[in-house]
């Protein structure tokens, strides 16, 4: 058997930062106004007893844990590659972004517990001040997730960071609309009833982050790659015959990784099928990591597991098939018919 590394790194790619110290400088701002202000709603809801600004003040506390994480796992991002880490320090982006939606989903269950406890008795609270700090609190918070919005687009961790910031927003917009209908109206039950809706989008916007976050970890096929259509473009590169044992999965935001094993055709050469296969599979996927491994038909082995199987949708009980038997190639079959 023949086999062939084809490795690169596409620099295009947003990796560990979206653009490293342009992320730690705006996570550094960020973080500065965040400790300002939470210091702020804290004080304020103390001395109003509102628990709309408290959690919130909360919820601040851990945006600025969030944000801190974030700096850090740029930080390691940006560390190079080691013999006992050859991939680097990218997946502490991962983690941190992980932590980050694991804490946002506690700590709203925790504002959940409170605001059950105050509809059953109600308090007072000083609905002018509410509105007051409510309202510049959702000042800050939107500057912050100005600062954040690009780098969200392009990296998990900083996607993480700005979750936060937005959720935390929505958590000001409620206590401000919370403090009107205390001063306006007198209804202190809005309080408790504005802290679940604030819970129930900060879990919300939190799930989406912790499913990712998991599959990457998990090496799960990217959301945004398309299997059987990776396998229709690989084999339309000239002199493959076959492709299997096909792999993708996220190192880091931005930098997905392939790995495969194809068969090509008597006479096809193996320098110039795996840069069709590079330059294919970076223009139509962005996928720069990859690892081929090139066979020539003679050599295949018909019990080895076919992945590529599972994209022939017109055979019925080919899923079945190739858990009972371990699998057979397109090659194979073909011949049998």
């Amino acid at each position: 058997m023949s086999g062939e590394h084809k490795h690169d790194h596409d620099h295009k790619h947003a990796h560990g930062g979206g653009g490293g110290s342009t992320s730690r400088r705006r996570l550094k701002l960020v973080l500065i106004l965040t400790i300002i202000y939470m210091l702020a709603e804290a004080i304020g809801g103390w001395l109003s007893n509102s628990l709309a600004l408290l959690s919130d003040a909360g919820h601040m506390l851990t945006d600025v844990a969030a944000i801190a994480l974030a700096m850090l796992a740029l930080w390691f991002a940006s560390r190079p590659a080691t013999h006992q880490k050859t991939y680097g320090y990218y997946r502490m982006e991962i983690l941190a972004a992980l932590a980050n939606g694991v804490a946002l989903v506690v700590i709203s269950l925790l504002i959940l517990f409170e605001a059950l406890q105050r509809i059953r008795a109600p308090e007072g609270v000083r609905g002018l001040e509410v509105t007051v700090i409510g309202a510049g609190g959702l000042v800050v918070n939107a500057i912050s997730a100005s600062l954040l919005h690009r780098g969200s687009e392009e990296n998990m961790n900083m996607r993480a960071a700005f979750l936060h910031v937005v959720s935390d927003a929505i958590g000001s917009l409620g206590a401000v609309i919370a403090g009107l209908l205390i001063w306006l109206r007198g209804v202190l039950i809005a309080d408790p009833l504005i802290s679940i809706v604030i819970a129930a989008l900060i879990v919300y916007s939190s799930w989406q982050l912790i499913r990712d976050a998991v599959n990457v970890l998990l090496e799960g096929t990217p959301a945004h790659i398309d299997i059987p259509a990776v396998i229709s473009a690989m084999q339309r590169v000239t002199g493959i015959r076959e492709v299997h044992d096909l792999h993708i999965w996220t190192i880091s935001s931005g930098k997905d990784a392939l790995s495969a094993h194809v068969t090509i055709t008597e006479g096809a050469s193996h320098k110039s099928v795996l840069e069709a296969l590079h330059e294919c599979l970076r223009a139509e996927f962005n996928i720069g990591h990859l690892t081929i491994q090139v066979e020539s038909g003679d050599e295949v082995q018909e019990d080895n597991v076919r992945l590529y199987q599972i994209s022939k949708k017109s055979e019925p009980d080919q899923g079945s098939h190739s858990r009972s038997t371990g699998g057979q190639s397109a090659a194979a079959r073909k011949g049998e018919n």
